[in-house]
């Protein structure tokens, strides 16, 4: 069985590894667990700051547990699943979002719907924000603090290390709300 977790990963999330470690458990020693990163190569902008391969490595750094693919959009969501499966297999989709849960079931397939408390919180659009406040804070200690109510730590850490925090304050276009 391959129990598959998708999204953007813009950056990878609380809300996200509650996802994953969801489809860890339920996994058995023969199971895989696919993260499907989507948007793999949009332009870099402020909805999508981190290039694919960026992500890649944001989720392993977190977890060397999962397989990671990377999708490109097609802007088709009729034709996503097909698509997408090229990429992700067959298998199980694990996710929190409605749309996404109903686009894959009526492709047929087996989908677990996990509730997300305070999802408000975990939306990728109000966490890029607060890491584009933060970006001119040179208090790593403080950084860590703000993020990490948001963020596992691993992916903080590869953040900073990265210098991939300071990206969101270099772009000039408006915030976006969706």
């Amino acid at each position: 069985m391959n129990y598959i977790v998708l999204g953007r990963f813009q950056p990878l999330h609380n809300g996200h590894v509650l996802l994953i470690e969801k489809a860890l458990e339920m996994a058995s020693e023969d199971d895989k667990v696919t993260v499907a990163i989507g948007s793999a190569s949009c332009q870099m902008e402020p909805r999508n700051p981190w290039t694919g391969d960026e992500r890649k490595e944001m989720v392993k750094s977190w977890s060397s547990a999962v397989d990671v693919v990377l999708i490109d959009d097609i802007n088709d969501p009729p034709n996503w699943v097909e698509h997408a499966t090229k990429f992700h297999g067959e298998g199980t989709l694990v996710t929190s979002d409605k749309e996404t849960a109903e686009l894959y079931r009526s492709s047929s397939w087996k989908v677990i719907e996990i509730e997300l408390e305070n999802r408000e919180n975990f939306e990728g659009w109000r966490i890029r924000q607060t890491i584009k406040m933060l970006s001119t804070v040179d208090d790593f200690d403080a950084v860590r603090e703000v993020l990490s109510a948001t963020l596992p730590t691993e992916v903080i850490d590869w953040l900073i290390e990265k210098d991939a925090l300071y990206r969101l304050s270099t772009f000039q276009t408006g915030v976006y709300a969706g």
